[in-house]
Formats: structure tokens, sequence, C-alpha cells
């Protein structure tokens, strides 16, 4: 029987209003259930009012939840507001969500992501409080609601600005909290059962590790995502996704978990020390995802983290760890529904009420246009990204498809087999092509390294066997990590692996000699293109090392140390360079740089011995090639090495050689930058005066090249001659633009170094109670990332806390240290300039 379409649903641009009772549960048992029903018999009549009188049509209720359907954003804003001010006397609270789009009308009623939206809008909310989405706001045009900012909402979707209608205050909107979970290109569709499992053993008593298992393709990764999103809520310090499927190294998983979480190596600590006592401070689920291929070795290195307390590991893997303490769920297969409706992504089902609460996730919107209608469609320039300025473009082109046949039923791996069967011959080789590619790819190196064409990608990315991820910088194209070890088996059955491995590597290396000489003082989107491909790097170095040409290897690696180093990866740039330097030792130009990074990573993790070693074999190789700027770079490092010792007239005379030679070749980076060194030393041997004539002609050539990081130096060193002198006002100016500089440049350290600064300055200013929360504040950051203090660092503090404790007593001071220890730069900065203390 074919049922009509409700005619008096509205149809085209449609504004949804859901609506849910906070605390039900919790008031049935404090009203009985007869009271109850009465209360909730005028709940419902006051909501029906108020919504029918501004034109909203009744699509569905369930218990204490309302779904109403509006021709207009502002017919919906009203009736929010009217029944929230109806209620408000009243015993019921209720949370109201409105969102507007343009959902499928079937015979069912509406269907699509703008329904699911709408109702997990609302169940973030809180009683009494209406929440509005960007498009309803922006339909609706009024001055009476408040922007919220952008939150990320549990059901995984991009994330979208929430705005809030009056003026009331409400506790934080229940969506994710610092979190990097990934959006993903399907719905999570069924699995209910399943997700308040995991859910439940994730929000249980003390759990420390969780491993989903099951083979490839049950979907583990789809529902451990979901389940750490709805369980965020019991993790106050956030849920954090670390992809591990892109490594192939057992010792880069602790080093990777350690990028994710911002927390730096210690010099002589060993990093699974520092990643117990950060996790045992915090409250944080860390979702480590497609670990089998590092097992056992990786077992080893996470068996460590099982005693932090408070927070916890989920591992998907398609085996058990098999260490202690480890809990194991085994994820089923796919049923035949759930298969049905990942190979067909236009699949839908129509919403129901009850899941507002549990949060049931949004359907995928309907699917891609047909063939017919896209031939001769031009790309979408934002498949390209940068590449789209290119001259000539593939022309569209007629594609001649593989025959169809039926789909296999439930089994991942047959659907990937089955949709790979229906794709061209052109698109199979690309297909094949692309898994050459570790963590995703440019459409430029696609282009480049897999012979893509604009058309042919599309088509992939059509399929779902292509995901794209747009980013600040070019978009990216990535496959699940089941589709890729699929595409990889392609290719080495084509044969063509031989041929496009060897180009990625290549390409790979040609970005890094590109980016090397940009990574000084002010290394623009550089740095983040190095970030985003270094999963492929790796994937380079790997070939490179594992082919027999080391010397491209070291090539690679001496390319790479300045970004290994400013991106926190020193205890992998120090393994990565110490062994190949040990497996080639002729003295090649490549040797030569790796040397220079091999002691620059030594330095940063307290390796002075090594450091000396690796910098005095560099100065001897560059002599010997007759390379001054690498004689130079290796007298500096020696530098260094003898102030570590204390030794600063060997120091300073060092430097003095570095600068020189520096300027000779035209390095004005090298050349400004031992300005900074050669003053402190004058400072440590006792000429302070000389110490801020050097640093105020540092910042002048700094700012007169352009050279940010040089500039934030010395300004940093500027401040505290500030301070001595008594002018903290002028010390806090300058360490604010310093600050900002190295936020920009995403310097964290630093950044922590400048909160601390201010908050002496602001101890020195007289305001006790606000440089106790600074201090706090930086030490807080300082311990998130573990980085180390200089002793007259240390000794600037224990000043600043003698001027603190002389204002405040103990319990003033114990409550100024617990709020500053939780606030966020921003917060910490804004302190600098109010009022009391």
């Amino acid at each position: 029987m074919i049922r009509a379409v409700r005619s008096d649903l509205p149809a085209g641009t449609v504004t949804f209003l859901f609506t849910d009772v906070e605390g039900s549960t919790r008031l049935l048992h404090e009203l009985g259930p007869e009271a109850y029903a009465e209360v909730l018999a005028e709940h419902r009549q006051l909501v029906r009012q108020a919504c029918t009188a501004e034109g909203g049509i009744e699509v569905d209720t369930q218990g204490d939840a309302f779904f109403f359907a509006f021709p207009t954003a502002l017919g919906a804003l009203a009736a929010a507001e009217a029944l929230t001010q109806a209620l408000a006397s009243g015993r019921i609270r209720v949370r109201v969500g409105l969102h507007t789009g343009t959902p499928l009308l079937t015979d069912e009623g509406y269907v699509g992501a703008d329904v699911h939206r709408a109702a997990r809008i609302a169940s973030a909310g809180h009683g009494g409080q209406v929440l509005v989405s960007a498009s309803t706001a922006v339909l609706a045009q009024t001055d009476g609601l408040r922007d919220l900012g952008e939150h990320r909402l549990k059901d995984l979707s991009a994330p979208e600005r929430i705005h809030q209608l009056g003026d009331g205050d409400f506790p934080p909107l229940k969506t994710l909290y610092r979190t990097n979970l990934p959006v993903p290109a399907t719905p999570f569709l069924g699995r209910q059962a399943e997700l308040a499992a995991v859910v439940e053993l994730l929000t249980g008593d003390g759990l420390p590790l969780l491993t989903l298992t099951g083979p490839g393709g049950t979907g583990k990764t789809r529902l451990a995502l979901q389940a750490a999103a709805a369980a965020s809520e019991s993790f106050s310090d956030g849920v954090l996704w670390v992809p591990l499927a892109p490594l192939r190294d057992p010792e880069l998983v602790l080093p990777t978990l350690a990028q994710t979480l911002s927390v730096s190596e210690e010099a002589g600590k060993p990093l699974e020390e520092t990643l117990v006592a950060y996790l045992s401070r915090k409250s944080v689920l860390l979702l480590l995802d497609n670990l089998e291929h590092l097992l056992p070795q990786a077992a080893e290195r996470i068996a460590a983290l099982r005693a932090s307390n408070g927070s916890c590991l989920l591992v998907t893997s398609r085996e058990r760890l098999r260490i202690g303490g480890e809990q194991t769920w085994r994820v089923p297969p796919l049923g035949e529904a759930d298969g049905r409706a990942l190979r067909d992504p236009r699949s839908g089902r129509r919403p129901r009420l009850h899941p507002l609460a549990r949060g049931r996730s949004a359907l995928h919107p309907p699917g891609r246009a047909p063939a017919r209608a896209r031939a001769g469609r031009r790309p979408d320039s934002r498949l390209l990204g940068r590449a789209a300025t290119r001259a000539s473009l593939a022309a569209p082109r007629s594609l001649k498809r593989g025959s169809r046949r039926r789909s296999p039923a439930a089994d991942a791996q047959a659907t990937i087999e089955w949709s790979h069967d229906l794709l061209t011959e052109e698109e199979q080789l690309l297909f094949a092509r692309l898994a050459v590619f570790v963590g995703g790819c440019t459409y430029e190196a696609a282009e480049e390294i897999a012979g893509a064409d604009p058309d042919t990608l599309q088509s992939l990315l059509d399929k779902s066997l292509l995901r794209k991820r747009e980013t600040a910088l070019d978009p990216r194209y990535w496959m699940l990590e089941t589709i890729r070890e699929f595409a990889a088996e392609r290719l080495e059955v084509s044969g063509e692996a031989a041929e496009v491995q060897p180009r990625q590597a290549d390409w790979f290396l040609r970005l890094a000699e590109e980016a090397f000489p940009h990574l000084l003082g002010s290394p623009g989107d550089w740095l983040d293109r190095l970030v985003a491909e270094h999963d492929n790097l790796r994937a380079a170095l790997d070939h490179f090392e594992g082919s027999g040409d080391v010397q491209s290897a070291l090539q690679l690696a001496g390319a790479l140390y300045r970004f290994w180093f400013m991106h926190g990866h020193l205890g992998e740039g120090g393994r990565r360079l110490e062994g190949l330097l040990a497996k080639d030792a002729r003295p090649t130009p490549m040797r030569g740089r790796a040397l220079q990074g091999a002691a620059a990573m030594a330095m940063n993790t307290g390796e002075t011995a090594t450091m000396r070693a690796r910098a005095e074999e560099a100065l001897s190789l560059h002599h010997e090639l007759g390379d001054e700027w690498g004689v130079a770079y290796a007298r500096m490092m020696l530098g260094n090495v003898a102030a570590v010792e204390l030794d600063f007239e060997s120091a300073l005379v060092l430097y003095e050689e570095a600068a020189h030679s520096f300027g000779e070749v035209g390095d004005q980076h090298y050349s400004v930058g031992m300005l900074n060194a050669m003053a402190h030393c004058h400072g440590e041997l006792g000429d302070r005066e000389r110490e801020r004539t050097i640093h105020e002609d540092a910042l002048r050539l700094a700012r007169l090249y352009k050279n940010d990081r040089v500039t934030a130096r010395s300004l940093y060193s500027l401040s505290w001659f500030a301070l001595n002198d008594g002018r903290p006002e002028d010390s806090k100016v300058l360490v604010e633009e310093a600050l900002a500089t190295y936020r920009r440049l995403g310097e964290v350290g630093e950044v922590s170094m400048g909160v601390r600064r201010l908050s002496w300055a602001v101890a020195a200013d007289g305001r006790a109670h606000s440089a106790a929360q600074l201090l706090a504040a930086a030490e807080s950051l300082r311990e998130e990332i573990g980085a180390w203090l200089d002793a007259w660092v240390l000794e600037m503090d224990k000043k600043t806390l003698t001027a603190i404790r002389d204002e405040l007593d103990e319990a003033a001071f114990a409550k100024a240290w617990e709020q500053g220890a939780s606030l966020t730069v921003d917060e910490a900065i804004s302190l600098v300039h109010g009022r009391g203390g």
C-alpha cells in the first residue's frame, strides 16, 4: 500500500523545533506518577498552544518530547520564546533546539541530516534554554540572539555555530569538549545496543584500557568514534583521537600520543614517565585507532600508561594487546541492513524522538546526482585547492562503466571488492596508486605522483572509496585504512608499486628540501604543510632506507630536523638521524647536514656528550667539504655546548666566530640570532649594560629583516631589563608583543614562558592576586608540555612568590592559585589589564 505524503507538513526550507524535558526521571520520582502525569499534561498543552499559534505543525511526539515543523524561522523563534515563558513558573524545565534546512519529505515524514541536527542541538542545552543553529539565526535576523561560538555535537558532524535566544546564564553546553575526533563521511546507522555497551564500559569505574577487536572492516573505528563522543561528558579534559594506521615504527606510538596531547619530551626522563604523570593529573579519553600492525612491540609501550588514574585508553585492533588490565570487547560484523546502508549513502530512516537524549546520529543527506547529470560538469575549485589555478585541467570525459552485478550482503571486505569491481579500468588504476599515500594527500601530490585528474578523483569520492577533508591550506584526500589496505594489494598486483613508491619518496624529498630554508624566523605556512605531510615524509624515509638508498634518507632526514625540533619530535628525529648516520659514514654533504640535525636533537634532549661529538664531526666534515655555512653552524652548536657547561668565555668566542661566518655567507637569520646568544654570555660574565645594548641591536635588525622569531626572543630579553629597572608596565607591553608572535607561530613552550614573564611584571606592579593566577596558569601549561626551566627563571619565580605571599594570606593565595591553574591562555592574558588583585 502506498501512503500519501502528509499535505499539512511544510516543504522546501523548513525550521524544526525540538523540545525535551530536563530531569524527567528525577521529577517523576519526586512528584510520583499521578502528579507527574498532571504536570506533563499541562506542559504538553502549553507547548502545543505556543507552537500552533505561530504556524507550527506537530510532526511527532513521544513521552515528554515534541517535534514541530515551521514554514518560517521567525515563527519558530516566536514559538520557542512563548513556550519557555509559559513554562518558566512551573516544575518542568524544557530545553529547545531550532535548526533550518531543506529536508526530504517522504510518505513517512521528514528524512535527512537536518532533522537530527535539530534534535542534537536541543540535547546539548539545559532546561529553560533555547538553542538556535546558524542557519536559523541568519534567516531570523533578530537582535535577541547571543552567539555561543562553534561547537562539535556528539553526532560527530562538522562544527555548528550555536546561538542562544535571550541573555540567560546557563552551564556550558553539553557538546564535545577539547576534541579532535574526525567528522565521519557516513552516518552511524544501527548498532545502538553495541554503542550502549561500549559507552557503559568506558564510563564505568576506573577502566584503564578497553580494546575493541574484530576482523578488518567490521566497523571498529566507527563504533569507537561514536562511543568516544557519547562518553565525552565523563572525561572533563576532553576526548582525543590518535590515528596509528600511518605509523610503521612501534617506537613512534608514544611520541605520536605525546604530540596529540601537546606533551613535550623532558631531557633525561623516559617519555612514558612524562605521559603517565600528565594523564594522572587529567581526565582524558584517548582513542588509539588501528594498532594491530604495531603489535606486539606497541603493547609494551602502552602498558606503562595503565598507571594513569582518571584517564582511559580506548584501542581498536584486530587482536587484543595481551597486557594486564586490558578489557576486550569483540565488535560483531555488520548486519544485512547496516551493510546495505553503508553501500548506499542515500539510505534514510524516519527519525524518531526517543533517541534525542541517547544521541542517535544524523542521517546522510540524499546522494549524488546521476552520472548523466554530472557529465560535462567542471570540477569544483574546492576539489583542487591551490592546484585549481593551474592553466590546464583535464577535460570532461565519458567514462565506460563496469558491468553491475548483485551486491554482496554483509561482509565489508566483499563490499569493498564489489565496489572496486564497479570501477572503470582508469578508476581502478588511480584507486590503487592512491594507496601509496599515508595519511592522505593534496590534489597536487595525487596529480603528480598518482596521475590523478579531477573527474576520476571526483568519481572515487562519489563512490565513497575516497574521502575529502577541508583544511586551512589545501583539501586533503584520504582513505579509510581498511580500504587503503585493499588498494595497496591492488597496487602490488598491478606491478606499478615499484614505480609509484619511488615517485612518492622523491616528491616528498623535494617538498622537504623546499621547506627547509623557510623554517627559520618566519616559517609562514611551511610548518603547517610539513605537519600535514608528516606520515608521508615518514613513508618516504622508510622507502629510502628499506631500498638501501641511505644517502637519500640522510638528505631527507637532514631536511626535516628543523621541523622535528620546532614541532617537538625530538626523540623521533634523534633516532632517525643517529640510525642513518650509523649506516653510512661517507663524508658527503648529506651526512654533514644530518650531523647538524643530530647535534640539535641532542641539545634539546640534554645529551651534551652526543651534541659535542656530532658538532665536532660536523665542523671537521664541513671544513673538508669547503662548506662555510656548515662550518659556521657547527661553531654555533659548539658554542651551545660551552654555554650548557657554563663556560661562557669559550661560548662567546665560538658565537662571535659563527656570527662573523654567517655574515660572510649572507645568512641574516643566524647572524642576527647570534646576537642574542652573545648578549647572554656578556651578561653571565658580568657586563649587563653591554648585554642590554646587544639585545636592542638584535631587535632593531630582526625587525628590519622581518625575522619574527628573533624579534620575539629579543623582546623577551628586553622585558627582563625593563622589569629590573622598575618599569613593570613597559615589561608587560614588551612581553605581550612577543607573546602574540609566539602564539601565531605555535611555539607553546615560549607561550608558557610569556605568561610566566607577565606574572613577574604584574607582581612588581603590586597586583598579587592576578600575579598568582598568572604564575599558576604558566606552571600548568609548562607541566602539560613537559618544559624545563633555567636556574635564573626559578630565581625570578622565587622573587615573585615572595612578593605575592607578602600581600596574600594562605587561603587567598591557595584560591588564586587554584583559579589560575584552570585558565586558558586568553583568560590569563586578560588578567594583565584587569582591575584589583
